[in-house]
Order: structure tokens, then C-alpha cells, then sequence
């Protein structure tokens, strides 16, 4: 099955700015990306951080338009969990204060399940305990936060998930990708758990089958994995649009987790 995946954002700045992108998909078939700031092309520098395919663009005093496009096809295997991977996701991190949650995890969760119990069970925990809510949520809050509200999206979602199965000792992380299926089309956030010493993937919020997800990055949190981050000048964000089709059946949503390449 293929799949084609494109996003557009545009961006403003009275004054030249920094922007740091992370839209591009991990292991592209085909991929364009092309910027437009201020009427005049601008070439992106990209580098890897962590794994992640990072791009770097200088925005001239205006308006700026991003226009990434990607094809995808199946295949690609399993990701094993790295020692140093293995480390990192087990720490508390900016929005998933696992140590704040250890007491509460060990009373709501019983570790003595295999993780490939344990994994869905909290996943699922987390869709029964939280209403998916746009704008509920604001971009510092921390997955004790949600947990209190109650409510949230996708990455409030995966900030829970996370955070529960670190102070259950099961190493996790985010995954940023572009999610056929997903209503309304957005940037969606998933977790990764080390099953059996490989990056399986399970969704709290059941919008969208994992098994067709398409990778762009992976990161302690969201801190990490953000499409858009400005630095240096004054820019504001002025919108996006995001699609993910594929040209075949997309299947239902699955609480088992999935290996996703």
C-alpha cells in the first residue's frame, strides 16, 4: 500500500526569524519541499537530531510558505529499542513527569502483566480516563496537568500514556506522525513502548488505525518532536493544512501495539 502525505504552513515575521522544521517523514519513497519567504526561495538546511530529520530555514521579513509532499510505501522493519534509547525513554522528561506518578501507577496497574498487556491496558486506561477536547489544553501543560483536567488531544493523550507506563518501568516515548484516517487532519502524536526490546506502538486515542501511521520523528516528548519551532526575531505561526491518503482499505483502529518501521 502506498501512502502520499503533504503539509502546508505559513508563517509571518516583521523581522527575519529562525524556524526549525520537523514535517518530512523518516524514510520517504519521494519528497518535495519547497519555501517561499517573502516571494523569494529559500533552501532549508537539513541535519539529524536524534534520529530525527531536522530542517532549518532563515525567513526573510514577511510572509513565508512551507510546502512539503512525501510518498510512502509498506515495508521497512521493526525499530529494536538501542541501549541509549532504552535509558533516555525511561527518564522523566519536560512534559512526562514520571516520578510524579509512580505511587499512582503502581496502584492503578498491575506490572506483574507482560508488556504486551500491560502496554494496551494503560492505553487504554488513558482513552476511558481522558474526553478528547480541541483547546482544552495549553502548550505548557504537563501530563499531571491533563491527568487532573481530564480532558485533552492527541498529545495530551500521549504525554499520559508515556508518563504512566515510564513509572511503570516500561521505557516509552512520543512519535510525531501523519495518521490516515485521522478526522479532522492534523500533525498526530502516538507512543512507542519497548516490547520485547522493540518500539511498538499504541493510541490512546483510537482516532486513527496504527498500522497505517507514517513516521516523521520520535522524542522524549513534545519538546522534542514539534513541527514548528521560531527562534531569533518575531515570527508568528499563521496556519497549516495537513493530508494523509492511502490507495488502499485502511483498517480499523487497534489496541494491539504495532511495530511501526
Amino acid at each position: 500500500m502506498r501512502t502520499d502525505v503533504a503539509a502546508t504552513l505559513t508563517m509571518s515575521s516583521p523581522e527575519p526569524a529562525t524556524a526549525l522544521l520537523q514535517v518530512a517523514v523518516a524514510d520517504p519513497a519521494t519528497e518535495q519541499l519547497t519555501v517561499l519567504s517573502d516571494g523569494t526561495p529559500v533552501e532549508p538546511e537539513e541535519f539529524e537530531v536524534d534520529g530525527a530529520r531536522v530542517h532549518r530555514l532563515q525567513l526573510l521579513t514577511g510572509d513565508t510558505t512551507v510546502t512539503y509532499s512525501a510518498s510512502v510505501q509498506d515495508g521497512g522493519s521493526p525499530r529494536k529499542v538501542t541501549p541509549a534509547e532504552w535509558a533516555e525513554a525511561l527518564r522523566p522528561s519536560r512534559y512526562c513527569p514520571s516520578d510524579q506518578l509512580e505511587g499512582f501507577a503502581g496502584t492503578e496497574f498491575d506490572r506483574t502483566r507482560p508488556r504486551t498487556e500491560l502496554v494496551p491496558a494503560v492505553a487504554a486506561w488513558v482513552n476511558r480516563r481522558l474526553v478528547y477536547t480541541s483547546g482544552a489544553s495549553r502548550p505548557v501543560d504537563t501530563a499531571v496537568d491533563t491527568l487532573l483536567a481530564g480532558q485533552g488531544v492527541c498529545r495530551d493523550y500521549a504525554h499520559l500514556t508515556i508518563t504512566l507506563l515510564r513509572a511503570l518501568e516500561i521505557p516509552s516515548r512520543l512519535v510525531a506522525v501523519y495518521a490516515p484516517g485521522l478526522s479532522p487532519m492534523d500533525f498526530h502524536a502516538v507512543v512507542e513502548a519497548d516490547i520485547d526490546g522493540v518500539w511498538s506502538v499504541v493510541d490512546a486515542t483510537r482516532l486513527a488505525p496504527t498500522s497505517a501511521l507514517v513516521r516523521i520523528c520520535s522524542g522524549r516528548d513534545a519538546a522534542d518532536t514539534a513541527f514548528l519551532s521560531l527562534f531569533g526575531g518575531i515570527a508568528r505561526f499563521e496556519g497549516m493544512t495537513v493530508t494523509a491518503t492511502t490507495d488502499g482499505p485502511l483498517p480499523a483502529p487497534a489496541d494491539a501495539p504495532f511495530p511501526l518501521p
